[in-house]
């Protein structure tokens, strides 16, 4: 098993992204290194972040105090962090699979670097649900979508002129796949703004 220094390729891949793709695409892992030295770990901190300041931080306002019981609150966790990785590997398949439509090169390995190391930002900006108030900023993991555009060129092997509507392809899938994950979590979960 291959060990990814975690911090360093979090930082390098946040700060100086376009070198960073360049030594992923030249390292050599099995997808369960990527996985279990990479994603299972940064995908639980949006989970865990979500928990805490939902149902240990209340919501509200002056007046008022909203929180998320705590046995609904770690299911939630639970959840969402199960949704999380299994999106990562669902997210690596479309990347994989829409390649050879765009003049790529099909390489699950590659795909899955891609939509692994992409939502970083994401992963990272879940720091920000451990205070309600600051939840807005979480629009900062937005900052995955230039990640996935610089990484995408170079790992899939797309030319320049296909490089856009394949970009477009796998963000409206991500999309679509981000709304399917929230739609069956909020359905999952039973709590008070539920009536339950």
């Amino acid at each position: 098993m291959k060990r990814i220094d975690i911090v360093d390729r979090a930082k390098n891949i946040i700060l100086l992204p376009k070198q960073e793709w360049e030594l992923i695409d030249r390292e050599e892992y099995e997808v369960k290194d990527i996985f279990t030295n990479y994603v299972m770990i940064l995908a639980a901190i949006p989970a865990i972040a979500g928990f805490l300041g939902f149902s240990i931080v209340p919501l509200g306002g002056y007046l008022s105090k909203y929180g998320i019981p705590i046995p609904a609150g770690i299911a939630h966790m639970v959840l969402d962090y199960v949704f999380g990785l299994g999106s990562v590997y669902i997210l690596a398949l479309v990347i994989d699979g829409f390649a050879p439509t765009f003049g790529g090169e099909k390489n699950f390995l590659q795909a899955m670097k891609l939509a692994a190391f992409s939502s970083t930002a994401v992963w990272l900006a879940g720091v920000f649900f451990i205070l309600p108030a600051l939840n807005i900023l979480y629009l900062l993991g937005l900052y995955s979508l230039w990640l996935l555009w610089l990484g995408l060129p170079l790992l899939m092997n797309v030319h320049e002129d296909r490089h856009v509507p394949y970009f477009m392809v796998i963000c409206v899938m991500a999309l679509v796949l981000h709304v399917i994950i929230r739609g069956l979590t909020a359905l999952t979960i039973p709590g008070p703004l539920r009536g339950f």
